[in-house]
Parts: C-alpha cells; structure tokens; sequence
C-alpha cells in the first residue's frame, strides 16, 4: 500500500494513532481501517473542495462537520472513520488531519513491524519505479517497507528519501545547490 504524506511523529499525532489503532483493532477492522486512513489521504491530496475545506480556518466546527460528513459517508467510509474525522472535527484538529492520517500510518506499520520510508520526487512515482525502489530497499536491509510518497516539483528531477533519521537525496535541485556552493568557492 503507498500513502502520499510527510510523516511528521508529533505527540499529538501519536495519541490519535494509538487511540484509533486500539478501536480498530479492537473491532477487528484493523485492515479495513488502515486501507481507509490511506483512502482518505489520497481523497484530501486529490479533491480540491475536499482539501480546501479540510485546510479552512475560517469556518466553524459545527460549519464544517456536516460537509465533511457527508463527503466521507457518500465515499463509503465505515463508521469508525467517520466518527474519528468527527471527534478531530469536534476537537477543531481539522486542519491536522494530514499530520494525522500519516502518523496513523506510521504507527501502524510499527505495529506491523514494516519500515516507513518518506519519498518525494519530482513527480509522482510510476510502478515500475516503485517496485525498483522496493527491490533496492530490501537489497540494502529493508525488508517490509511502507512508502509514503510525495510529489515535489521544486526537486526538478530525482528523489529524496528518508528512513527514520537517514535522508538520501538525489534530487536534481540540490545537485545544483551543490555545484552553485563549489562554484563560489571557485571564483
């Protein structure tokens, strides 16, 4: 499964995962929850209206539950992901669900034992580039890993990459960086 997100471990995030991983679990739709958690990353990343109104500020939690119920209970979301958005909503968190959705998710691969790795390319990641980041993972000791992707097209070609504190960065811009910092050495 791959989620598009920064993953960014606050305690507040931690305290979310660990009280939705616990009802999940709990309810036996742990699978179900996870996938969805995923689902709803992707529809806040790809719906406009959807993230413009998860990113409001201006409007009021009773203003914006109704919507936001609606569009999660017309996407099929189960009724734990719905009430778990309502409490975040009810909490005025709103604006965090990203933070929380990816801190879900690295918590539950923790729980399952799986190594998430942040990737960001310039754009999205195709499948055949996916399975070879997969295949130089497990050759360098990795062996179930999660990817959570983002697409920056400010890197301008590469990819970065973070396993816990390790970056690797590739990306085209910060080859640039480097060779503008020799340069000026230079002159």
């Amino acid at each position: 499964m791959v989620e598009k997100f920064n993953t960014g471990e606050t305690p507040l995030s931690a305290r979310y995962a660990t009280a939705l991983y616990a009802l999940a679990d709990e309810q036996n739709a742990l699978d179900e929850t996870v996938e969805q958690m995923a689902t709803l990353g992707q529809l806040i990343r790809e719906s406009e209206v959807f993230s413009r109104l998860v990113n409001t500020r201006i409007l009021d939690a009773r203003q914006v539950g109704g919507p936001v119920g609606q569009i999660l209970k017309s996407q099929g979301f189960s009724a734990l992901i719905q009430n778990f958005v309502g409490v975040i909503i009810a909490n005025r968190r709103l604006k965090d669900l990203p933070v929380l959705i990816a801190g879900f998710a690295a918590y539950a691969a923790a729980k399952r034992g799986e190594v998430v790795a942040t990737v960001s390319s310039a754009q999205p990641l195709s499948d055949l580039q996916r399975i070879q980041l997969h295949a130089r993972l497990a050759q360098a000791g990795y062996g179930s890993v999660r990817l959570i992707e983002s697409a920056d097209p400010s890197l301008l070609g590469g990819l970065t990459l973070k396993i816990g504190p390790k970056l690797y960065d590739t990306s085209l811009k910060s080859r640039l960086q480097r060779l503008q910092y020799a340069l000026k050495g230079a002159a």
